[in-house]
């Protein structure tokens, strides 16, 4: 069982910033942080449409440009056609925010749900699904630092998700995850499956990344969290 923590105390913008791992640019001021609440999740959302998460009482903005967004659905689409054959659960896309614990809102850009999580094989009702996915895949913006997703990748398996995938555009590559300290890296070369979360799923990540355009060689890392974290195990 997942128990609430108490939210942190900041002593100043440099700290917050720092545990959040985040550019300052993303971070919502009003309501305060340290002081928001899912109500304000929502509410700015159905007002403003901009998408936040909400990480120790603080809205942080949820980033994706058109390429994400494009390959986001790519991904969508290629396992709809294996979940369709294959009838596990279901997905959400990048605006399926859901509630990993109190206090804790994430929106992962794709998230499966296994049948079996839920008890009547029913879909959620809330704005904010009350439930850790089964799988997490979050395709790397520009934005997004390494330490805010190594937060991201301990806060997923600390509340239950079983599998997460990072995605990097650029190098045409997925950091498989089965733990937070356990990953492997995959290349365009080789397949991508899912495990025991989604037994018989195999993309071949050459399909996976084939509307992709080659960037050019003067973009360098751009699109990585900064370098990669070296695995201390293999998935």
């Amino acid at each position: 069982m997942v128990v609430a923590t108490k939210l942190p105390c900041f002593d100043n913008l440099a700290e917050m910033l720092a545990k959040l791992g985040v550019a300052a640019r993303r971070i919502r001021l009003t309501p305060p942080p340290g002081k928001a609440t899912e109500k304000d999740v929502i509410a700015i959302h159905d007002r403003t449409k901009r998408l936040y998460e909400l990480v120790d009482g603080v809205l942080v903005e949820k980033i994706m440009s058109f390429p994400e967004s494009a390959l986001t659905c790519d991904l969508i689409k290629l396992l709809g056609y294996f979940l369709d054959k294959t009838p596990l659960g279901f997905l959400t896309g990048p605006d399926g925010a859901v509630r990993l614990m109190p206090g804790l809102v994430r929106i992962p850009d794709i998230s499966f749900i296994a049948w079996d999580q839920l008890p009547k094989r029913e879909r959620p009702t809330d704005a904010i699904a009350g439930l850790a996915p089964a799988l997490a895949v979050e395709v790397l913006s520009k934005g997004n630092t390494r330490k805010e997703m190594d937060r991201k990748v301990r806060e997923y398996f600390q509340c239950g998700v079983r599998l997460v995938w990072l995605v990097a555009l650029t190098s045409r590559t997925v950091q498989v995850y089965t733990a937070p300290d356990k990953s492997t890296t995959l290349t365009e070369d080789q397949t991508l499956d899912g495990r025991d979360v989604l037994p018989g799923l195999a993309l071949p990540l050459r399909q996976v990344f084939a509307e992709v355009p080659a960037p050019p060689k003067s973009a360098g890392r751009r699109g990585k969290p900064g370098k990669p974290r070296r695995s201390n195990g293999t998935a």
